[in-house]
């Protein structure tokens, strides 16, 4: 039987009236083809019988005769046109074992055979009654992975204890005693899980975003606030260069002005000795002229006329005293150093404004205060109450030191606090690690976890191996207290005098940081008893 040639196109086996690949192809008698049910349908809806292709007319509805070799060869169209139309594999997808050269989609795997099909190949499948009993399913790629190793059956199985799937034959030996469940039992869970995941990613993901969005408002924040301290600064090193240019100018003027003094006394006492000179080098001209004369006559007459010597100073007591210079460089530097301190008034101010930003509510803690510690009801003021009170065991509580902590840490970032020492003769302050020594008699240093400040009486100490000692202002009232926990900063700051005080630098901090306060101890007379006060922030200009 001929056979479809490959190089026809559909046209050559289509419908003149469907377009579609022949069904049932017949002939009329002008030699044209159709299918029987699409030339009868034409024909039904005319009056007059003609062909539909060269609109022949027919005197009776001819009599149609099915086209045979046309019909086989439609047919082979079809089913090649059919084998066509199956998508080639591609590469994530599963190729039919049973195609050679070329290789189709597979539409089904067979569990018992172990192979995937295409839709030619999977025939049989679907035809002899032994092969219909497999078990067909989705394509599945490398089917042997699909296989216990050791049983060489499907693994269908899966072992909670282990993780892992099995096969029936697993569950029988080395996972007998394992709650083991079908596939799709543990992959509903396990989708679950990922429904789950898949939910929460998104979430991440937010958050992850938002987390570069706070980053990058931070470096933003941070190159305006360094535009705006280096602006500042400018004008201060503006004003402090122009300040220091202009002592220079008033120095070299001050010494100038001192040496043209000088200079001009000398200049006026020399020019009265020339003069002088002058006057005593014309005397003694006309002496010495007299004098060779051998005239006795004439030398007496002119003896008489000779002129009376010129008046002339006593030189043996005048002189020219250099100019001291002793102390104009000293004042010139006091002049800069005043100027200076000014401009360090106006910048330590401008830097507490800035810290008190980050002004936090801290309230002190009652369970690590020292027995003979009172607290206000509010926490904010704490002094020594001279009589220990008995409390019960608490291992946060200062047992050896009047020492008391807030209630508040800090981990990150930067805080500030003020506390009015006003009418205290001694006192520390300042900040402590969570695991400082509370029972001990531990000295309170950088070193024990401790940035502490210490005043006593007429002394101010940064507490420290060895103590760095600091001037201590008579009207030194309130302390504020900054902390910058990522850098390691703690700096403290005379409030009412809007001063710095002393900071400590390149600290290392690796636990929770607690505001620090002792009032110390007060004697018989009173002295001390007043007590130390969280105030809040009063921001001035």
């Amino acid at each position: 039987m001929a056979s479809a040639n490959t190089c026809w196109s559909e046209e050559n086996f289509s419908c003149p009236i469907c377009l579609d690949v022949f069904n049932n192809p017949v002939t009329t008698t002008c030699g044209h083809n159709f299918c029987r049910t699409c030339i009868t349908k034409f024909w039904d809806e005319q009056i007059q019988y003609k062909c539909p292709v060269c609109n022949k007319l027919f005197n009776t509805r001819p009599d149609l005769q099915v086209n045979t070799f046309l019909s086989e060869l439609a047919a082979q169209f079809r089913t090649t046109v059919r084998v066509k139309e199956q998508l080639l594999v591609e590469p994530a997808e599963v190729p039919c074992d049973f195609c050679t050269g070329t290789q189709l989609k597979a539409v089904k795997s067979c569990l018992e055979c172990f192979m995937s099909f295409c839709q030619t190949h999977l025939e049989p499948h679907q035809r002899v009654a032994r092969l219909q009993k497999h078990r067909l399913v989705e394509p599945m790629d490398r089917l042997e992975d699909r296989m216990c190793k050791k049983h060489d059956r499907l693994l269908e199985l899966f072992c909670q204890t282990e993780q892992v799937c099995v096969c029936q034959f697993c569950t029988e030996t080395d996972h007998k005693s394992h709650p083991v469940v079908p596939l799709k039992e543990e992959y509903e869970v396990k989708t679950a899980q990922l429904g789950k995941i898949e939910a929460e990613v998104p979430q991440m993901i937010q958050e992850r975003k938002q987390k570069i969005k706070e980053i990058t408002d931070t470096v933003e924040l941070s190159s305006k606030d360094a535009d705006r301290v280096i602006a500042i600064g400018g004008q201060v090193f503006t004003a402090l260069i122009g300040c220091v240019e202009k002592c220079r100018d008033e120095f070299n003027q001050t010494v100038q002005e001192k040496l043209k003094s000088t200079e001009k006394q000398a200049d006026a006492l020399i020019k009265e000795l020339e003069q002088e000179i002058e006057d005593l080098s014309n005397r003694s001209s006309e002496v010495k002229r007299l004098s060779h004369t051998e005239d006795h006559l004439h030398l007496l007459q002119a003896f008489r006329s000779l002129k009376d010597p010129p008046p002339t100073r006593d030189w043996t007591t005048v002189e020219v005293r250099p100019q001291s210079y002793v102390g104009t460089l000293r004042r010139s530097l006091d002049q800069l150093e005043e100027t200076l301190n000014m401009e360090m008034k106006k910048l330590h101010g401008a830097e507490l404004k800035r810290v008190q930003q980050y002004e936090v509510c801290v309230t002190l803690d009652p369970d690590t205060a020292h027995p003979q510690l009172i607290l206000s009801e509010d926490g904010k003021q704490v002094h020594h109450g001279r009589v220990v009170k008995i409390l019960p065991d608490n291992p946060k509580r200062f047992t050896n030191y009047m020492h008391v902590i807030t209630r508040q840490s800090f981990s990150s970032g930067r805080f500030y606090f003020e506390v009015q020492v006003k009418d205290k003769t001694k006192w520390y302050l300042g900040v402590a690690r969570e695991s400082i020594d509370r029972i001990g008699q531990t000295k309170g240093t950088p070193v024990t976890g401790q940035w502490l400040l210490y005043c006593d009486k007429i002394w101010l100490f940064f507490m420290d191996n060895p103590s760095v000692r600091l001037p201590l202002r008579a009207q030194l009232q309130k302390v504020g207290v900054f902390v910058d926990y990522d850098e390691g900063l703690v700096s403290f700051y005379d409030v009412e005098a809007r001063v710095h005080i002393y900071s400590a630098t390149r600290c290392t901090f690796s636990e929770p940081l607690y505001p620090f306060l002792c009032p110390s101890r007060h004697d018989y007379e009173g002295n001390n008893s007043a007590p130390l006060i969280i105030s809040p922030v009063n921001q001035t200009d």
